[in-house]
Formats: C-alpha cells, structure tokens, sequence
C-alpha cells in the first residue's frame, strides 16, 4: 500500500503560506501592556513616591590665623616651636667647626719586640700523686647555734579553787617514759577546809600513764590555804573543782635504748 499524500491547499501546495495575522496581534498586545505598566511604574515611583531630595554637602571652610591679636600671636609661636620638621633638622650653629687632626695608627708591635717565654721541662715525675692535690680553700662554715626555747608545764585550777587564795605547788620535774607529745591531763579535785587534798581522780588522761601518775602525787603535794569562810558551792566541808596540766618541753625524754627495750 502506498502513503497517504498530505492535504493540499487551494493553491496546490504542501505548506500554508497565509499571513500570520494572531502572532502580529500577540506582539502588539505585549507591546502595549508593557508601555502600560511602564506608564503605571513612573506614575506610582515618580509620583505618588517622590525621590527624596539630595541635601548638598557644607562648602568648605578654612580658618586662617592672623597675627592681629594676642592669642593668634601665641598660638603661632607654639606652633613654630612644636612643629617636628624644624626638631628633626639639624640647625646652623655660629661657631666654627673643630677640626680633628688625622693620627696613623702605629701598632705596639712594631716599636716592642715581645720575649718569647720557654716551654717547661717535658720530664714526667715517677712518684705517687698526692691525694689532696692544690685547690682553692674554702671557707669555714661556722655551725648554727640554735637557741631551744623552754616553755615550763603549767598547772591552772579552776574558777572555785582559785577564787580561795594562791596556791603552794612544789617545784616539777616529770619524765616521761615515751617520746610522743603528751595531751593536756585534768584532774577533778577535792580540798578539805585545812588546805589539804583529799581526792584527786582523773578525768582526762595525757596518753602516758608515767605522767598521770607523777601528775597525781605533784596534786596531793600542793597545799591551799585554811578555809576561814568556807565559800558557797563547799559541801561537806569540801570544795570541788578541776587542775588542768599543760605540758610544756621540759619534760626529760626516756633515753632511746629504754624506749626501744620497752617497745614490744
């Protein structure tokens, strides 16, 4: 079978070759809403919104100093005398030049003819080197002395024993059978209306049973004065009170082979 042929026109030809009559109206249509909305644009911008208007900037102005007043003539000098131009230029001077005389160098060499000095002997000794060989002495250092200052061991009493009068305590000498710092002992005492100790127990220990004990037999040794009017809080003819022990460094240290015999 054989293609179909394509339509023909009235003319007899394949292609229409007619004016394009809608694509020139198309164009013209463009045209004309373009030129609209231009027109719309300058109304609404150059209009309705008008273009701020532009200030133009101060002219220029210049002050010139004058030397007509006082205060002009002033600042004028100071500015002859702060300006660097002057202070980085070397200034003439009125007075002459000093001249510096041309001296030639004569080297010591030349006018003095050192002395060669000989060479020692090259002989090496066969004895034995000394053990203590020359060397710069040094200085004797002398041994700091350090001062150990003693604080003694205070015995105090408190507010009821010692409102009766001073107390007569015999002269303290403890050792200790350790050499740990002893804490601060206390005692709750009891003195009878002659002045005498009559109970002494032990509240607070100092941490070595050797002190507690020479504590307690120093206590029963002190003596209080007689009790002419026996105070307020005194019952049974007794007065109560605490001794507190502050230990001081008096204290005699145990020697080390007794410590070291005695640790287990």
């Amino acid at each position: 079978m054989s293609a179909p042929l394509a339509p023909q026109n009235d003319f007899g030809l394949i292609f229409a070759w007619d004016e394009p009559v809608r694509r020139r109206l198309a164009i013209t249509g463009f045209l004309f809403a373009s030129l609209l909305l231009h027109a719309l644009c300058f109304y609404a911008f150059q209009i309705i919104y008008p273009p701020a208007v532009a200030l133009l900037p101060p002219p220029a102005r210049v002050t010139v100093i004058a030397p007509n007043t006082a205060e002009e003539r002033v600042l004028l000098r100071w500015l002859e005398a702060e300006d660097p131009a002057l202070a980085s230029t070397t200034q003439p001077s009125d007075q002459k030049p000093v001249s510096v005389p041309t001296v030639q160098h004569a080297p010591s060499y030349l006018t003095h003819q050192p002395v060669l000095k000989e060479a020692p002997p090259s002989t090496i000794s066969p004895g034995i080197p000394s053990a203590h060989p020359p060397a710069p002495v040094e200085p004797l250092r002398m041994p700091i002395k350090t001062v150990t200052r003693i604080f003694p061991t205070v015995m105090s009493f408190s507010a009821e024993l010692e409102t009766v009068s001073a107390v007569q305590i015999p002269e303290m000498r403890f050792s200790a059978s350790g050499r740990e710092a002893p804490q601060a002992a206390q005692f709750h005492v009891a003195v009878g209306e002659k002045g005498d100790l009559r109970y002494c127990f032990l509240d607070n220990s100092s941490g070595d049973a050797a002190l507690d004990a020479q504590a307690r037999k120093y206590l029963t040794l002190s003596r209080f004065p007689v009790f002419r009017h026996p105070p307020p809080e005194a019952r049974d003819g007794l007065v109560w009170g605490t001794a507190t022990i502050e230990w001081g460094n008096d204290i005699v240290a145990p020697p080390p082979a007794a410590t070291e015999s005695v640790a287990p």
